[in-house]
């Protein structure tokens, strides 16, 4: 599997860790120019878990999720009982990887440990499905168990309490070693990435049902290999998804790409190095309608990059990390309900360790916060901003055992509510999540009331209502009126 012999493009420096594995910071180039972005002093970190190895350890690409009970879910690459070498990176660490449960003060639940029959190496996050399992993928495992000569990766289904039910072991044909995450589109189906695998062995694009029947959508054919998708895909408000390659193009720097739902792809961007270059993550579409990434390398320093693109292919470049300031941001970055966009670096900040940042959509850049090390380092994944208004993330290494961590972060931002699905008809069953519901005396749509329930204090069930219209859903406690995180889109 790729993932598992995965060359990282690191520097090793000098972390406790219990496994004597060395811990590990990507690397940061000679810097030429350093952007002095300012530092806030209202953003406070607080470290809520270290992973040990046995809990999990070295959490990858994946953001945490909401869960329907208030908590936060997520996974390891590497780590469990399950105690396989073979599982672990060069350097010692066991383990096949993890699904885990956090609450918002911390405490740590492994709910499985992967042990090659069902998969290994999670590199992508999980998604709620509004069914109310949690999907995601694995990078390696089983092998000949799913017709694979070697490791090829699994689709699994997974509950609240930890029960999963593997849903589809990759074959080659249909795709090979998948490290991103999925996303559930309007239609309620599965999309996904795979890095390699297809007819052209160059990666995939699939569907999947929630009960697990896949189709491939696309399979790569690039000349001199795979374009390594690592990356997933977002599917924007015309209903078409869009993502990311790290290769190919026109300078061979990566590009943006959209695709339909039939399979029918289209490179809208080229990088060119000087605007960015190894685009990661996966993007997401503002309320302005624009899409909104990151790439590794490139810029003006080439440490990487934040860029804009319209979905008729205009493109921006933002802003380029010089290491001070950050740098090879691994993942996109997501849009908080202040409507500034919040990401990390596993790489830069004050002490070389990650940071996390903030951006306007105009390019204004401030450093919330930098890892030192003890507190976390190299934050390969993503933001969540949870409906407390809180930010919660995890780190790949350091911490109290070297192996990484999970934080929060403070910004003063406020709590809001978020509905699942974002869009629906008339009629639809939607789940409300929030933090403190009970006692709710009101749910609208655009100020359309609605009926609903009061499941418990961090969900509401409701149905969209005869007469809504796309807007803002608000949800009336004691402790006032929350307003959902994006708009809710009512479809014909």
């Amino acid at each position: 599997m790729q993932g598992i012999s995965r060359a990282i493009d690191v520097i090793a420096v000098s972390l406790p860790h219990r496994f004597g594995v060395l811990g590990i910071i990507a690397i940061l180039p000679a810097v030429a120019q350093v952007h002095n972005a300012p530092v806030s002093s209202a953003a406070t970190l607080t470290t809520l878990a270290s992973f040990n190895g046995t809990n999990g350890a070295m959490p990858w690409f994946g953001s945490l999720v909401h869960g329907l009970d208030g908590n936060f879910y997520g996974t390891t690459t590497y780590g469990g009982v399950n105690d396989n070498p073979g599982c672990g990176p060069p350097g010692g660490v066991a383990g096949c990887g993890t699904v885990f449960k956090i609450t918002p003060q911390g405490a740590l639940t492994s709910l499985h440990s992967f042990d090659l029959t069902d998969g290994a190496a999670l590199y992508g996050g999980l998604v709620l499905a509004t069914n109310g399992y949690f999907y995601g993928m694995a990078g390696g495992g089983p092998g000949p168990l799913g017709g694979c000569p070697g490791w090829c990766g699994t689709v699994f289904r997974i509950t609240a309490k930890g029960a999963l039910t593997v849903l589809h072991y990759f074959n080659q044909n249909d795709g090979r070693d998948p490290e991103s995450t999925l996303v559930q589109a309007a239609s309620g189906n599965l999309y996904g990435t795979t890095v390699i695998g297809g007819p052209s062995d160059s990666g995939t694009i699939f569907t999947m049902t929630p009960a697990g029947a896949l189709t491939t959508l696309f399979a790569f054919s690039p000349p001199g290999g795979p374009p390594n998708l690592e990356g997933g895909l977002v599917q924007a408000t015309d209903g078409k998804f869009y993502g990311l390659s790290q290769r190919f193009g026109t300078s061979n720097h990566g590009t943006v790409y959209r695709v339909t739902s039939e399979g029918t792809r289209t490179t809208l961007h080229s990088f060119s190095g000087a605007d960015g270059a190894t685009p990661k993550g996966t993007l997401v579409q503002a309320t302005d309608g624009n899409l909104y990434g990151t790439t590794y390398f490139g810029g003006a320093c080439n440490l990487g990059t934040i860029f804009r693109i319209t979905p008729g292919s205009t493109f921006t470049s933002l802003y380029s990390f010089c290491g001070a300031d950050g740098a090879n941001p691994s993942t996109g970055v997501i849009q908080a309900t202040d409507g500034n966009l919040y990401g990390t670096t596993p790489g830069g900040g004050a002490y070389g360790f990650g940071s996390i940042y903030q951006i306007t959509t105009a390019g204004v850049l401030s450093t919330l916060y930098s890892f030192s090390g003890s507190d976390g380092a190299k934050p390969i994944g993503g933001l969540l901003q949870a409906t407390d208004g809180n930010f919660y993330g995890t780190t790949n290494l350091g911490g109290a055992d070297g192996v990484g961590t999970v934080f929060q972060l403070v910004s003063g931002l406020g709590p809001f509510v978020k509905t699942l699905p974002t869009s629906g008809n008339v009629g639809r069953a939607v789940k409300i999540l929030g933090t403190n519901l009970m006692g709710t005396t009101s749910v609208t749509f655009n100020g359309i009331a609605a009926s609903f329930t009061v499941t418990s204090a961090s969900l509401i069930t409701t149905t969209v209502p005869l007469g809504a219209s796309t807007g803002q859903v608000q949800v009336a406690t004691p402790g006032g009126t929350l307003s959902s995180n994006v708009a809710f889109r009512v479809r014909p």
